[in-house]
């Protein structure tokens, strides 16, 4: 085995993703188990959230972790899908743009 390849931080940013139109940011509150979590989101609204099949086993999400969340058609104010994880330098940067609502910011800060 080599070494693990360092991907570059510019490109990382370049590849963030834009929500769509009925997407919200969230902040991740508590991990209820196995794919299932609880999200603070950007509209105000606690939903509990599953993690889709093609990350729930590529990437790790923990508390404190800001995710973009699509909300289900049927009960869209307490449920939803995650479908995209932010880094660290992501999340930053978009606290740097504005894109990120006050409260949810704190608690990005916090964790």
């Amino acid at each position: 085995m080599g070494k693990r390849k360092i991907i570059a931080e510019p490109k990382e940013l370049e590849d963030m993703p834009e929500p769509g139109p009925s997407d919200v940011y969230g902040v991740v509150s508590k991990m209820v188990g196995y794919d299932k979590l609880i999200v603070d989101c950007a509209d105000g609204k606690q939903r509990l959230c599953r993690i889709r099949g093609q990350l729930k086993r590529r990437i790790w999400i923990k508390e404190g972790d800001l995710v973009l969340v699509s909300p289900w058609d049927f009960q869209s104010d307490s449920r939803g899908d995650v479908w995209w994880r932010f880094t660290k330098n992501q999340a930053l940067e978009l606290i740097q743009r504005g894109v990120i609502p006050d409260f949810l910011r704190a608690k990005l800060e916090k964790a």
